[in-house]
């Protein structure tokens, strides 16, 4: 074997090893970028279902709550009333009015269901006459799907949904009934989060072993008036490009809320 053979041999695993070296650094960096991705969306989630828990908290309690046992506490046994909220108008002398707000509470729905399922209502399209039901109480229903007939002039139409969920209720209304626009006539019911999300982990950051969200709650004055304010942040993002330093909000570090705003907004929205 001459000098020339070998060299070309040398020369051709030398460029193999080189070839191999760059794509494992090209494959490297698109599963960091992948493991990042899907991080940054399971604390995504962890943040909208914690801004929601807090939501309903502060509904009740008149305030946020900063400590992770007792918001885990409250989804697990609180209750939130159910308030109908009404007027009565009594006529004065000289055509004046005095208005009167009754606030009513109807019952009680336990707080994990009111965080962790919603509900919608499907109204009438248009004005027009009720022409039956496409669905049955009981039956789970998704986006586009056609779940009654309304007839307009000559036309009968079938409108789309732009909810999803279970159907939980359907209007006493008949076929030949006249329907006004916006009319009820399907609740629907659909969960929004994990049923089985571990809430003794609650503030924990996914993909953070040990790490937790910072919570900070205050009061901010606004209009004369004192508001409460809250902000839930991931600390120590897994992405090294999010940094508060950053003027774009959404590159900062994932958080929702504001210390000096009245806002639950999340930068990734």
């Amino acid at each position: 074997m001459n000098l020339t053979k070998i060299l070309t041999g040398v020369l051709l695993i030398l460029s193999l090893y080189l070839a191999w070296l760059l794509y494992r650094s090209v494959q490297g960096t698109i599963e960091e970028r992948e493991s990042i991705s899907t991080t940054e969306a399971a604390v995504i989630e962890k943040l909208k279902f914690i801004r929601e828990a807090q939501i309903v908290y502060q509904s009740v309690n008149k305030r946020y709550t900063a400590n992770w046992d007792s918001l885990a506490n409250f989804i697990r046994n609180g209750q939130v009333p159910i308030i109908q909220r009404r007027e009565e108008i009594k006529q004065l002398a000289y055509g004046q009015e005095e208005v009167t707000v009754i606030i009513d509470t109807l019952g009680f729905v336990s707080a994990r269901d009111k965080i962790f399922k919603k509900s919608y209502t499907v109204g009438a399209s248009e004005d027009g006459i009720f022409m039956g039901f496409k669905v049955k109480e009981g039956d789970r229903v998704v986006k586009s799907q056609r779940t009654y007939q309304i007839k307009v002039g000559e036309k009968v139409n079938e409108p789309q949904l732009v909810d999803q969920g279970v159907v939980t209720k359907l209007e006493d209304v008949k076929v030949g009934d006249a329907l006004k626009k916006g009319q009820p006539l399907i609740t629907l019911s659909d969960d929004v989060f994990d049923a089985n999300i571990d809430l003794a982990t609650l503030g924990n950051v996914p993909g953070n072993e040990g790490g937790k969200f910072e919570v900070f709650v205050g009061v901010v004055e606004r209009g004369g008036l004192k508001v409460q304010v809250i902000e839930v942040k991931d600390p120590k993002p897994v992405n090294p490009s999010r940094k508060e330093s950053n003027e774009a909000k959404n590159r900062k570090p994932l958080h929702f809320g504001s210390r000096l705003d009245v806002s639950t907004s999340g930068n990734w929205e």
